[in-house]
């Protein structure tokens, strides 16, 4: 091995199984957060939430602790791009909030993220549903790659394509943070970008699990992280949406780990079917 080249972690299939254990968990623990979104809750009692359906789950938080971090999940209000603290935060209608977390079961891990526009249809800027909405579906467009490509590097280009390729106005593709191995630990080898380039990374192989995540702005790409040395916020200010998924690579296919279907649904139109491990 190369020196200065992280090793990157190739997963069996017991491995695997107990990984999409997690990824079921983290599903459903979101779930029941991103329902108890509503104009007036807190962000630090959406932590609250989530933190009790993972306990309740018998799993344990893969944030909390982190480097430090003091919370289960990250949540990221409108110009905040990733990595948010929850607390005190009083949450309005129209706001764009990104929810990050993750669980560890048998110390393997999973991670997931999800954006949604606090209260009803009513209260959506027209431009924050179009973010979110091109940001997931960016994302899927990756994990479609993932399926069908050769390097992880397709993934880059991917979701790239998607985004650049959808009419109106152009938005920004965040490079600063980028998707990542994961495994035995939450943040491994290879980083997966969000975006095309040269490098086309290393070439995908049965026993990889990756964290697909792209992040978009409705403006600059340029951030600033906060006097908390946490929180990342558009320089700007112009507002922010984040999706990620963790995904299997395995002999037969892929699957999404953290989501209920394994992505059934949302890869379909991409010609692509995930088989389960």
């Amino acid at each position: 091995m190369a020196f200065g080249q992280p090793k990157i972690e190739y997963k069996t299939i017991d491995q695997m199984r107990i990984m999409r254990r997690s990824g079921l968990i983290l599903d459903a623990a979101l779930n029941t957060t991103v329902a108890a979104v509503s104009p007036g809750i807190t962000t630090g009692d959406l932590d609250a939430i989530f933190a009790g359906e993972l306990k309740k789950a018998g799993a344990k938080s893969n944030f909390l602790g982190y480097h430090g971090f003091p919370a289960t999940i990250c949540t990221s209000v409108n110009e905040e791009v990733v990595h948010g603290i929850p607390g005190s935060r009083v949450l309005e209608a129209g706001d764009l909030l990104s929810i990050d977390g993750g669980a560890i079961i048998e110390g393997w891990h999973s991670d997931s993220a999800r954006s949604v526009i606090v209260g009803g249809p009513k209260d959506e800027d027209p431009a924050d549903r179009r973010l979110s909405d091109i940001t997931e579906e960016g994302m899927w467009a990756g994990i479609a790659a993932m399926a069908n490509g050769k390097y992880v590097g397709d993934i880059g280009d991917a979701i790239d394509d998607y985004v650049t390729s959808q009419p109106g106005k152009e938005l920004g593709i965040l490079e600063d943070y980028v998707g990542h191995g994961i495994g035995s630990a939450m943040h491994m080898a290879p980083d997966v970008l969000n975006y095309s380039s040269k490098h086309r990374g290393p070439k995908l192989k049965a026993g990889m699990c990756l964290a697909i995540e792209p992040m978009l702005v409705r403006g600059g790409l340029d951030t600033i992280t906060l006097q908390d040395d946490w929180t990342v916020v558009t320089a700007d200010k112009a507002r922010s949406a984040h999706w990620e998924h963790s995904v299997a690579f395995h002999a037969k296919g892929i699957v999404v780990l953290t989501a209920a279907d394994g992505g059934a649904q949302r890869l379909a139109p991409y010609g692509v079917t995930p088989v389960e491990i």
